[in-house]
């Protein structure tokens, strides 16, 4: 008897959890893996010229996406762009191709929104033997600053880039800082978006860096309805009051969807790209702290 009521206990669970999974489906609430546009989806930020730059260590590679308007040749500024968690593009060539992940980080997805006739952007992923797990603390090894540098001297050699600007998301800010940390002849400036405060499961993120160790000057950007519970807004005030740097706040968009730290609600600037990285790059090329940006 005792068999029976267990296995009926087991069939009732099976059924509920059955008829919740149902109604989630039916209310069309995305999964984390939704997040990502499919690779037959054509992005928009490949109608411009497009190339995989790849530097090679010993035992590892690292790559970077170079996006430019057609028919310029030269660049005064270069924009080093490191996309959120986990970091880990995978960018590869197949068949001639740019291949990668992470198409819907907001760093990747709005990449085009800073071309002009003298700039262009370069997608930094993490090095191929930390694609299993690109952990913070080695972003704050020499090594990982080397590599950057490889990198950005590989891209500047093959496109001349007359100065760098490093911009990083969510737990990519954690990589621009210790690489413009590591890299003060390369990094001019540093621009930290939708920034991750306290520690997470991957690292300490920005709770224990020493802002006096920077050179680079800075520019925090945050939307106000950030709904990350490592990226809260109150958290990117105190922080940019600590480091002495100007905080330019980010306001409206949508429609959002998905879990609150996912690259397609407020943390990922969503409807509102296109303005938040005009204004950073409107205080790339004039140092002018540009109004809060808005619909």
């Amino acid at each position: 008897m005792k068999r029976v009521a267990f296995q009926d206990v087991i069939r009732v669970v099976l059924a509920s959890f059955a008829c919740k999974l149902a109604l989630l489906l039916a209310a069309g609430i995305p999964s984390v893996q939704a997040q990502e546009p499919a690779a037959t989806v054509q992005d928009p930020n490949l109608a411009h010229p497009t190339k995989v730059v790849t530097v090679a260590g010993k035992g590892y590679t690292l790559a970077g996406l170079v996006t430019h308007l057609e028919g310029v040749k030269t660049f005064k500024h270069g924009i080093a762009l490191f996309p959120g968690f986990p970091g880990i593009m995978k960018l590869r060539e197949e068949n001639g191709q740019a291949a990668f992940e992470m198409r819907g980080n907001f760093l990747v997805r709005s990449r085009r929104n800073w071309l002009d006739e003298e700039t262009l952007v370069v997608t930094v992923d993490a090095p191929s033997d930390h694609w299993s797990n690109f952990h913070q603390l080695f972003r704050e090894t020499p090594r990982y600053g080397a590599d950057v540098a490889a990198l950005l001297g590989e891209v500047a050699r093959q496109y001349p880039v007359e100065e760098w600007t490093f911009v990083g998301t969510s737990e990519g800010s954690v990589s621009a800082f210790h690489a413009a940390r590591m890299n003060p002849q390369l990094a001019r400036r540093m621009i930290l978006t939708a920034s991750v405060f306290p520690p997470t499961g991957n690292g300490p993120s920005l709770s224990s860096v020493s802002w006096d160790k920077r050179r680079s000057p800075l520019l925090w950007v945050h939307h106000e309805s950030d709904p990350c519970r490592y990226t809260l807004y109150r958290d990117a005030r105190r922080f940019a009051e600590r480091s002495g740097s100007p905080l330019l706040t980010v306001r409206g968009g949508g429609p959002w969807r998905g879990d609150s730290c996912d690259a397609f609600t407020a943390h990922g600037f969503v409807g509102i790209e296109r303005k938040t990285v005009l204004a950073m790059r409107s205080w790339v090329k004039t140092g002018v702290v540009p109004p809060d940006v808005a619909p």
